[in-house]
């Protein structure tokens, strides 16, 4: 073989091996970049692992007979059973009392503008003796304040009284009767309409939901808020006369009215405060139609176990910083989602069931304490929950993916 041909030779041998590693090279480059190409652009991936309470199994006590309603503008819970427009009784005393604070407002203590008793006035409450009629006994001349005329129709349901508090307010009974029916549009009660002041005879008419939310809009006075929890009141001429509100002052039981007629039988609206979430909260349930033996006592033990059923069935839960709501990471290494502050929820089997789901943000690094998301709870309640990373994690790199 001549030296020509040797050195060809070796020049061929070595552009083989250049050629072998250059495709090695290649093929290395090629493994790393399949390995780091699942990853590339991909954002952490975010997954819940806590699930949605079940469905709560614990009914509502609805009456047996009549229509009742559950309020609980906190929660935002509204329901109601069998409602229909019925007589309302003495309930609609808590629309007088409303418009006459809305044109006469009035603070705890004071007395506000007073009336001297007519002699007319005496023989309307003289009537409603022979009606036997709710009423409480006046004298002509007799000075009465606004105070007390509140007194006499919230605490003892006296229609003499309701009838002098529309005068004093509103100039007249009829007057009243008819700033009575505007306020109820303008509070949207579509099924309300009131034919007097008292709630007398069967005119005066609504649905226990309508109620809930005339009780509700009353109760926003501190005026009424001190009364209503009374369970008796004095008056000039009567002297200590007691509620006709069934369990007031017991327990947790507030007011707010109460009221029997023959067209309505036995009605309650009653408030009931409890403690949830670091706050003292009212529950409204209204009850009307009872006729069963005491009719007024019987409205009362329906709206009670009505409320008592609801706090019942409540739901709570809490989460604090720490407990892991959610993982976020690439692949198989992942870390802990967890609430960026303490969350309290609370709900009511009605109107249903809540479930969550997730709104991740966009990570290509992981770091402790950062934001990764919002757990959003849908239903009642409804919530937007921050949710941030325990630790941090980077992406993993083409190394420790070959492992």
């Amino acid at each position: 073989m001549s030296r020509r041909a040797g050195r060809g030779t070796v020049s061929k041998g070595r552009a083989a091996r250049l050629g072998a590693g250059l495709v090695g090279a290649l093929a290395a480059a090629a493994l790393v970049a399949g390995l780091n190409a699942p990853l590339l652009g991909r954002p952490a991936r975010v997954t819940l692992v806590v699930r949605p309470p079940g469905a709560t199994v614990t009914a509502l006590a609805w009456p047996a007979q009549g229509t009742a309603a559950l309020l609980i503008l906190w929660a935002g819970v509204s329901a109601s059973h069998h409602d229909r427009v019925v007589p309302i009784a003495s309930l609609t005393k808590m629309m007088t009392v409303l418009v006459a604070l809305g044109r006469a407002p009035l603070a705890p203590g004071a007395g506000g503008p007073c009336l001297v008793v007519s002699a007319a006035q005496v023989a309307s409450y003289e009537r409603m003796v022979a009606r036997d009629e709710s009423s409480v006994p006046v004298v002509a001349g007799e000075r009465l304040c606004e105070s007390q005329l509140l007194a006499g129709t919230l605490v003892r349901s006296a229609g003499d009284y309701a009838s002098m508090l529309a005068t004093l307010t509103a100039g007249s009974p009829t007057r009243m009767v008819t700033l009575m029916n505007e306020r109820a549009r303008a509070m949207g009660l579509r099924y309300t309409h009131y034919a007097g002041v008292a709630g007398l005879g069967a005119g005066s008419v609504s649905t226990a939901q309508d109620q809930a939310r005339v009780a509700a809009a009353l109760m926003r006075f501190a005026v009424v808020r001190a009364l209503v929890d009374l369970a008796s009141v004095t008056l000039p001429v009567a002297g200590t006369v007691a509620s006709y509100t069934p369990f007031v002052g017991e327990g947790s039981v507030v007011g707010v009215k109460s009221g029997r007629t023959a067209a309505a039988g036995g009605c309650d609206a009653m408030a009931v405060t409890f403690r949830a979430d670091g706050g003292l909260h009212t529950l409204y349930a209204v009850v009307t139609g009872q006729r069963t033996g005491n009719v007024l006592a019987a409205a009362g033990e329906a709206a009670r176990a009505l409320a008592t059923s609801a706090l019942a069935a409540r739901r709570s839960l809490t989460w604090r910083p720490g407990d892991v709501l959610a993982r976020v990471g690439f692949g198989e290494g992942t870390v802990g989602a967890t609430p960026a502050r303490t969350v309290r929820l609370s709900w009511w089997p009605e109107p249903g069931a809540i479930g969550y789901h997730l709104v991740a943000r966009r990570l290509t690094v992981v770091r402790r304490g950062e934001v990764v998301g919002r757990l959003v709870v849908s239903g009642e309640p409804r919530s937007s929950i921050e949710l941030v990373a325990t630790s941090s994690l980077s992406r993993p790199s083409w190394l420790e993916r070959l492992r």
